[in-house]
């Protein structure tokens, strides 16, 4: 006799003698010839899903090659960061922006730079200012004091972000560094650089943008000869070696994906960085920085890209001035600016993390009457052709060219593979 086959649920109950040997032997192989129909009809269905997919893989090859290249876009998350140099208020400029007793205007100065500003995801200058309050008296150089108002335009502006090391941070003592701190607070503005408390100064700004998270650090060389107030030796970052080497280990430590270092350091309207400034940025290389913006010589100096050393990006870039983005200096070269606009990317899968673009859009200050009143106006190298800018004069245009022709020059002297921002960017 056959094995017994074992099939889901019983036999029927027969009595001896009901059924035939050969008739109960028909039933199992009947039984058996059922399973192995329907396990062929099986096989046979996944053989032909096996054919059908194939024949889709190579009968749409670009099909499937365009839903890779849509899954590895998909895997990749990017981060725009945009700097420009430095935010002055000299007396002058107040008191074009004076609208009332204590009341002043500094919107339009960025009127036409303002949307490149405020769609970067994060945007950075550097405060050459104090925010004192105006019962000390508002007044230019060499001892700043500017009106709150122009907090509100930096904001309007698009600004996140300012940094406050630089020579003239102490210009109204401790008071003003602490009052410039609460004004941007409550503009929702970050700032680093100078700090109200010892606990202040130890925590490293991280922004998180998607996945990335960007440390950015900020120190100065000098404070124009003004002393430390007492028991304030967290005041300010001044450049400091091990300061730095200890800020960037902390940035690491809280998984930061990028360490930006600003720098306020090297001799005034020099266009090209001096012995200090270029050892004082390889040391900050060596100590393990992604990303190096400069800036205080108030004029624009060349940018480069660098190998890293222990750092997250493979290849570094350094801005060794960004100059002036808006002052009173209306000689050549003090009266051109920069936007600087760098792309961090990085993969969510392998986490590998780089610079996918490094633009520039060269600006231009505008000092005069529009017709409404006495104005500053920063224009960007893309309105240089505009006929729609009616109070502009022969000259104007003339020195705007100038410098936008001057800043191209100098930005690719060390490197000719930073691109110039164009409109469709």
């Amino acid at each position: 006799m056959c094995r017994k086959l074992r099939l889901k649920g019983k036999l029927p109950k027969v009595n001896k003698g009901q059924l035939s040997h050969q008739e109960i032997k028909a039933g199992l192989i009947n039984r058996s010839s059922l399973f192995y129909f329907f396990m062929k009809t099986f096989i046979i269905i996944f053989v032909l899903g096996i054919v059908v997919s194939l024949q889709h893989f190579l009968i749409n090859p670009m099909q499937n090659e365009k839903q890779i290249l849509q899954e590895e876009q998909d895997s990749v998350f990017t981060a725009t960061l945009c700097f420009v140099g430095d935010l002055m208020c000299h007396s002058t400029q107040y008191n074009y922006a004076k609208v009332d007793a204590d009341s002043f205007d500094f919107t339009g100065v960025f009127n036409e730079v303002k949307k490149y500003l405020s769609t970067a995801d994060l945007a950075v200058g550097n405060l050459e200012t104090v925010i004192a309050g105006k019962d000390i008296g508002y007044s230019g150089y060499p001892y700043f004091n500017t009106p709150d108002d122009f907090i509100y335009a930096l904001k309007e502006a698009g600004f996140d972000l300012l940094i406050t090391a630089n020579n003239h941070a102490l210009d109204q003592g401790w008071k003003g560094v602490k009052r410039t701190i609460d004004v941007l607070n409550q503009h929702n503005i970050n700032s680093t650089g100078t700090f109200t408390s010892q606990r202040d100064m130890d925590s490293i700004r991280i922004f998180q943008i998607d996945s990335i998270k960007i440390a950015i650090l900020a120190y100065t060389e000098n404070i124009n000869g003004l002393a430390i107030p007492n028991g304030k030796d967290f005041i300010i970052n001044l450049i400091d070696e091990n300061k730095i080497r200890e800020d960037i280990i902390k940035a690491r430590n809280e998984n930061a994906d990028v360490v930006l270092v600003h720098l306020h350091y090297g001799p005034e309207y020099n266009r090209e960085p001096s012995e200090y400034q270029k050892e004082i940025v390889q040391k900050i290389i060596d100590l393990g920085a992604d990303i190096i913006i400069g800036g205080h010589p108030h004029a624009i100096q060349p940018f480069n890209f660098y190998k890293t050393n222990s750092a997250n990006l493979d290849t570094g870039f350094v801005a060794y001035s960004l100059g002036n983005f808006i002052s009173n200096q209306r000689w050549r070269y003090s009266d051109a600016g920069i936007i600087l606009n760098i792309q961090i990317s990085k993969n969510k899968y392998t986490d590998s993390v780089y610079l996918s673009d490094v633009n520039y859009l060269p600006t231009w200050v505008f000092k005069g009457n529009t017709g409404k009143r006495r104005e500053y106006i920063i224009f960007p190298s893309t309105l240089v052709d505009d006929s729609t800018n009616k109070y502009l004069t022969a000259k104007d245009s003339t020195l705007m060219y100038e410098a936008f022709n001057d800043t191209k020059e100098i930005v690719g002297k060390y490197n000719s593979n930073v691109k110039l921002f164009h409109k469709n960017d």
